[in-house]
C-alpha cells in the first residue's frame, strides 16, 4: 500500500493502459494526475490555480465524478463508468485498484465537528457499485468489496466483504509452493 508520506510518480499517463477502451476514465485519471502534481507544490498551485478550477469544473460538473487533488492514488487505478463516484481529500488508494460507479470514499464527521482520518486502501482492491467507505479505516490487499457494501471498520488482507454493514463473506487463502 502507498503510505501518505510516500511520493507519487510524476508520470501522468501511468493509468493509461489500465483504462484501455474507456476514454472517459482515461481523461479523468489524466486530469487527476496533473491536478495532483500541481496540488503537491505550493508554487505550482499559485501559478496554475486556473487549472485547479478547470479541473473541478471538468471532472465535477461535466463528468459527474469527484476526486480530490490531495488524494494519493497508486498507479493502475481503473474507473469503470465512474458516474457519481467521490474520492475525498487525503484518501490513500494502492496500486491496481478497480472502482465502479456511485462509490463514496471519504472521511467521517465526528460528533465534535472535526473529521476523521481518510480511508487507506491497499493494493489490488476491487470495489463494487454503490459502495461507501467511511472514516478512519484500513482496507488490506487483495480485497473484493461487493456492491452496496458499507465499510466502517478495518478489513484484513484477502477478504471478500458484502452487506450493510459489511461482513466477511469468505477469506481467500494464498498458498505459496516453493520448489526445492
Amino acid at each position: 500500500m502507498i503510505s501518505e508520506g510516500q511520493k507519487q510518480s510524476l508520470y501522468i499517463f501511468q493509468d493509461w493502459k489500465d483504462n484501455k477502451g474507456n476514454f472517459k476514465s482515461r481523461m479523468i485519471m489524466l486530469f487527476y494526475r496533473i491536478s495532483s502534481l500541481i496540488y503537491r507544490y505550493k508554487f505550482l498551485r499559485f501559478i496554475f490555480f486556473w487549472y485547479l478550477l478547470l479541473y473541478k469544473f471538468a471532472i465535477g460538473w461535466m463528468m459527474n465524478i469527484g476526486i480530490n487533488s490531495s488524494a494519493v492514488i497508486g498507479r493502475g487505478l481503473r474507473i469503470q463508468y465512474g458516474f457519481g463516484t467521490v474520492i475525498g481529500s487525503n484518501t490513500v488508494i494502492g496500486e491496481n485498484c478497480n472502482i465502479r460507479q456511485l462509490t463514496n470514499i471519504s472521511s467521517k464527521m465526528k460528533e465534535n465537528g472535526s473529521y476523521s482520518r481518510a480511508p487507506r486502501i491497499g493494493n489490488n482492491v476491487d470495489i463494487g457499485i454503490n459502495v461507501v467507505i467511511l472514516g478512519d479505516v484500513n482496507i488490506g490487499n487483495n480485497v473484493i468489496i461487493g456492491a452496496g457494501s458499507v465499510i466502517t471498520k478495518d478489513v484484513e488482507d484477502n477478504c471478500v466483504m458484502v452487506g450493510n454493514t459489511a461482513t466477511v463473506l469468505k477469506k481467500k487463502y494464498i498458498i505459496s509452493v516453493e520448489k526445492t
